[in-house]
C-alpha cells in the first residue's frame, strides 16, 4: 500500500519543468525590452549625429565661410604739383594721397602684409609705395591714408607730358596688392591675395581727380 502510494506522487514533478519555462520567458521578454531600448538610443544618436552634422555643413558655407575682403579708394589727391613756365619743377616730389579703405566682412580678422600700390603714367611706373600693414577685425571697416611720392623726373620723361599739360588733364593708373590671411578658429586657414586698379583722370586746373574706375581682382 506504501508504494502504491509513493507511485502516485510523481506525476507532480512536471510541475518544476513549468516554473523554468516561466523564467525563460521573462528573460526572453526582459532581453526583447533591452533590444528595443538600445535601438532607440541608436536611432537617436545616430539622428543627433545627422543633425549636428548639418549643422556644422551649414556652419561652414555660411557664418564660417571665408569672404573676399573689398578695398575701396574714397578719394585721391595730388599735392605739390607745381609747374614752371607750363612744365614741372623737378626739385620738388609730387605726393599722391589716397584714402583707402579695407572691408572685412569675415567673422575672424584679416591680417595682411607685404602690400604695394604703384602709380601709372603712361604706361610707366612714376611712384611706388609700400603701406598697409595690420588687420582688419571681424566685419570691421579699416581706413588708411597711402601716401605715394611721385619722381618729377619720371612724369616728364613721358613722351605725352607736354601735350597732357597744355589740355589740362593728366591720365593717371594705379595698381595696388594687399596680402594677408584669414584664419578662423584655428580650423579653417586662408590665404587672400586682393588687387585692385584703378584709371582716373586728374585736372590740373581744378585740382581733382574725376572719371574713377577702380576693378578689384581676388585671388586664394
Amino acid at each position: 500500500m506504501a508504494m502504491a502510494e509513493h507511485e502516485h506522487v510523481k506525476p507532480l514533478a512536471p510541475a518544476t519543468s513549468q516554473g523554468r519555462s516561466d523564467d525563460e520567458e521573462a528573460l526572453f521578454t526582459q532581453s526583447t525590452r533591452r533590444k528595443r531600448i538600445y535601438i532607440k538610443c541608436c536611432g537617436c544618436i545616430t539622428a543627433l549625429s545627422l543633425i549636428m552634422a548639418v549643422a556644422v555643413l551649414v556652419m561652414f558655407f555660411t557664418v564660417f565661410r571665408i569672404h573676399d575682403p573689398r578695398i575701396k579708394i574714397n578719394s585721391v589727391t595730388i599735392q605739390r604739383l607745381e609747374l614752371v613756365n607750363g612744365t614741372l619743377r623737378r626739385d620738388v616730389n609730387v605726393t599722391l594721397l589716397a584714402d583707402v579703405s579695407v572691408k572685412n566682412r569675415n567673422v575672424a580678422t584679416f591680417k595682411f602684409h607685404n602690400s604695394t600700390t604703384s602709380v601709372y603714367y603712361g604706361g610707366k611706373v612714376i611712384g611706388e609705395a609700400f603701406h598697409l600693414q595690420g588687420e582688419a577685425k571681424a566685419r570691421r571697416i579699416l581706413r588708411r591714408n597711402v601716401t605715394v611720392e611721385l619722381v618729377p623726373e619720371k612724369i616728364l620723361a613721358v613722351p605725352s607730358f607736354q601735350s597732357d599739360i597744355n589740355s589740362g588733364e593728366l591720365n593717371i593708373s594705379s595698381y595696388s596688392r594687399i596680402s594677408g590671411r584669414v584664419k578662423i578658429l584655428n580650423i579653417i586657414k586662408k590665404n587672400v591675395v586682393v588687387r585692385l586698379n584703378c584709371t582716373m583722370t586728374y585736372r590740373i586746373r581744378g585740382r581733382e581727380f574725376v572719371g574713377e574706375i577702380c576693378r578689384p581682382e581676388l585671388d586664394f
